[in-house]
């Protein structure tokens, strides 16, 4: 029986591979709508011949990766329950140390080391993709470096997370989700105020914008929008990508606003300007704060779908699976596959509330700027940098895209630069 379940489980994920390929490269037609052709929304007018090829041999091996990465983690969860590696890991923590309060800490230690191991072709294969088509700089061993603190940073965030998870499961066999998702909310809220001055640091430096210029006339901006803002923070990202980028982090007095160096670079200062303006926008509608209110309310479903799900799993493949009970820690994979299939099955609706909120900062950001040119030059570049697909797929789009494409971004800002030539 286990056997059949696992060459199920592998034959499900190749024949899953093989539709996204065909659909990929073979149904998914890249061509413009008629409409559309000519238009500054069309790459043809902005990329020439050899971008335009690029841009999609890129975008659809980039797209084929991503969808083929997150189900791997669930068969590799699902396969380290099936052969019976996380009974070996609790069994490997148990001889380790006769001292309990050590034991979930290094059943978590081998979990992760195996992950990484598991997952490591993937991440490389990503990174020499991006090497290959001129999009990553970065060396393989500051590459390494990065892979090694998302390991640590992930490591000591269960570290956390997992002891006090499992203590609750038994304390309360039928409460622990709502436990702790209440405590979850704090948590998060914690994570997120470290984020921009302990977290982001650790991968990158930031300094004060260093065009001061520049930076006087993105606070008089802000100014104009009752922002408090003091500072502009910019990132060396230029030793490690050419792509460009902009961004808000953190909140209360650890908010930031960020710019990448590789977007100073190539950019004008009213194209800046155009961005910021959209940036400003998440801070003014606070779309960090609705983001984080939608994700918690997310979050408390999944917690009670995920306790229902382990349940109905355990008691019904426990013997396949290897756990006798829920409160084992040896349903610690069992639960991150699930919670992994649910963040994905939830993508769709994320990225479409992300995409109205990009809306509605494009639409702020003309508006205050009132530099059609600027913002449609902008996107162009920017879709030049990072090699994007201005008209992606459908399935790509609803489960990739936390952005308008950038097809309908500079159409819309085309019509708004026609309306303001009529009214002149």
């Amino acid at each position: 029986m286990v056997r059949k379940m696992g060459f199920y489980a592998v034959l499900a994920y190749v024949l899953y591979g093989l539709f996204f390929y065909w659909y990929l490269f073979h149904f998914a037609d890249p061509k413009l709508p008629f409409e559309y052709q000519g238009t500054k929304a069309d790459p043809s007018t902005f990329l020439n011949g050899r971008e335009l090829m690029l841009s999609e041999e890129y975008s659809k091996i980039r797209n084929l990766l991503f969808f083929l990465s997150t189900p791997f983690e669930w068969l590799f969860y699902f396969l380290i329950l099936l052969f019976g590696f996380s009974k070996v890991f609790k069994r490997w923590a148990e001889n380790s140390t006769k001292y309990k309060v050590l034991h979930t800490a290094i059943y978590l230690f081998w979990l992760s080391i195996f992950a990484f191991a598991a997952t490591f072709p993937l991440n490389y294969i990503s990174y020499s993709l991006s090497k290959t088509y001129n999009i990553s700089t970065q060396s393989f061993p500051a590459w390494m470096k990065d892979e090694l603190i998302d390991f640590w940073l992930n490591y000591g965030t269960w570290l956390i997370i997992v002891p006090v998870l499992y203590w609750l499961m038994k304390k309360s066999k039928k409460r622990w989700w709502l436990y702790g998702w209440i405590l979850s909310v704090p948590f998060t809220l914690f994570m997120m105020f470290l984020q921009p001055v302990v977290i982001d640091p650790l991968y990158n430096d930031f300094y004060t914008l260093k065009d001061k210029q520049l930076e006087t006339k993105i606070l008089t901006m802000a100014d104009k929008a009752d922002i408090p803002a003091k500072h502009v923070f910019e990132v060396d990202m230029a030793e490690k990508t050419n792509a460009m980028n902009a961004y808000v982090t953190g909140i209360g007095s650890n908010a930031r606003i960020v710019l990448w160096d590789t977007t100073l670079n190539k950019l004008t200062d009213d194209q800046i300007l155009f961005i910021m303006a959209h940036e400003m926008c998440h801070y003014v509608e606070k779309h960090i704060y609705w983001g984080i209110g939608g994700y918690l309310l997310l979050s408390l479903f999944g917690m009670y779908l995920t306790y229902r799900l382990m349940n109905w799993a355990v008691g019904r493949f426990g013997k396949e699976l290897k756990i006798n009970d829920v409160r084992d820690i040896r349903s610690l994979p069992l639960f991150l596959m699930i919670i992994s299939m649910l963040l994905f099955a939830s993508s769709p609706f994320t990225n479409f509330a992300s995409r109205y909120q990009e809306t509605r900062a494009d639409r702020y950001a003309i508006e205050m700027t009132k530099n059609p040119g600027a913002a449609i030059t902008s996107f162009q570049e920017l879709t030049r940098s990072g090699l994007s697909q201005v008209n992606p797929p459908l399935l790509v789009k609803i489960f990739r895209y936390t952005h308008p494409s950038m097809l309908d971004r500079i159409a819309k800002l085309e019509e708004f630069e026609i309306k303001q030539r009529n009214k002149e």
